[in-house]
């Protein structure tokens, strides 16, 4: 991953980017397992992403839902 701290969104760019260069086979096959490791890593990164935000917005909806009470 870069060095500068990815957001979601560019990671998704980067992972379809990915994903049409080998839909198009426009990636050589010494290359190809390089690119599936990277698209593995996004995909990681991304559920990480993806689960931290969904325990934040539980999170704040149990607190609205007991301020409520």
């Amino acid at each position: 991953m870069a060095a500068k701290k990815e957001t979601y969104s560019q990671a998704i760019e980067r992972l379809e980017k990915i994903v049409r260069q080998i839909d198009n086979n426009e990636l050589d096959i010494d290359i190809l397992s390089e690119k599936i490791k990277e698209a593995n890593e996004i995909i990681a990164f991304c559920t990480e992403k993806l689960t931290k935000a969904d325990r934040e917005v539980e999170k704040l909806l149990q607190e609205k839902r007991l301020s409520e009470e």
